[in-house]
C-alpha cells in the first residue's frame, strides 16, 4: 500500500523535466516572435504559433503547481519552484500579448530594430533554457549558471538600448505626422521590452536558486 502511494507522488526528476519542457516552449515562442517581427505574409502564421505555445506552457505550469502541492520533498524550496515556473510563464504570456497587439493593429511591417529586439529575445530565451537544463545539478553547475544569468542581463541591457533608440526614431518619424502610428509603434515596443524583462526575471530566479542551494 505504501509503495503504491509513493508511486503516485511526483518525483524530483519530474520537476526538472517540466521546467525544461516549459523553457523549450519559451524558446519556440521566442523564435516564432522573430518570425512575426520579420513581417510580410507570414505574420499571422507565426503569431498563431506563439498563441499555441502559450497554451502549451499554461498546461505545464498547471502541472508544476499540482506537483508542488502533492510533493512531500521538492528539489528546491516550494516558493522558488513557483517563482521559477511563474517567471517562465510570464515570459511566454508577454509574447502572446505582443502578437495580440500586432493582430489588433493589423501590422505586417516592422522597423528593423524591432526585428533586432526579437533576435535579442530569442538569444536570451535560448540561454534561459540552457540554464534550466543545468538546474538538476545546481552545485556542480553553479559557476555556469551564474555566467548564463550575467549573459542574459547583458542582453537585456542591449535590448534596453534598442528600445530607447527605437522609440526616439519613432517619435522623430511621426512628431509632425500621424500620432496614431506613434502610439501603435510604442505599444509594440513596450510589449517587446516587457518580454525581455520577463526573461531577465527568469535569470534572476535562477540566480536566487543558485545562491540558496550552493
Amino acid at each position: 500500500m505504501l509503495k503504491a502511494f509513493r508511486n503516485l507522488m511526483p518525483k524530483e526528476e519530474e520537476f526538472f523535466d517540466l521546467f525544461l519542457k516549459h523553457a523549450l516552449i519559451v524558446v519556440e515562442g521566442a523564435e516564432a516572435l522573430q518570425g512575426v517581427m520579420r513581417g510580410g505574409d507570414q505574420v499571422e502564421h507565426f503569431s498563431r504559433i506563439v498563441m499555441e505555445k502559450e497554451d502549451e506552457a499554461d498546461h505545464i505550469t498547471a502541472q508544476v503547481m499540482t506537483a508542488v502541492r502533492r510533493s512531500f520533498i521538492t528539489p528546491f524550496d516550494r516558493s522558488d519552484i513557483q517563482a521559477l515556473i511563474q517567471s517562465l510563464d510570464d515570459a511566454i504570456d508577454q509574447m502572446k500579448k505582443t502578437v495580440k497587439s500586432v493582430a489588433l493593429f493589423e501590422m505586417t511591417e516592422f522597423d528593423p530594430s524591432m526585428a533586432a529586439m526579437s533576435d535579442a529575445i530569442a538569444e536570451a530565451a535560448r540561454l534561459t533554457a540552457q540554464a534550466v537544463s543545468l538546474l538538476n545539478a545546481v552545485g556542480a553547475n553553479a559557476t555556469k549558471l551564474s555566467q548564463i544569468a550575467e549573459q542574459v542581463t547583458m542582453i537585456e541591457g542591449r535590448a534596453d538600448d534598442l528600445h530607447e533608440e527605437g522609440l526616439k526614431k519613432l517619435f522623430h518619424a511621426h512628431r509632425d505626422g500621424n500620432a496614431m502610428s506613434y502610439v501603435i509603434g510604442a505599444e509594440v515596443w513596450g510589449n517587446l521590452e516587457r518580454v525581455m524583462d520577463r526573461l531577465e526575471d527568469v535569470a534572476n530566479e535562477i540566480s536566487a536558486i543558485v545562491v540558496e542551494n550552493v
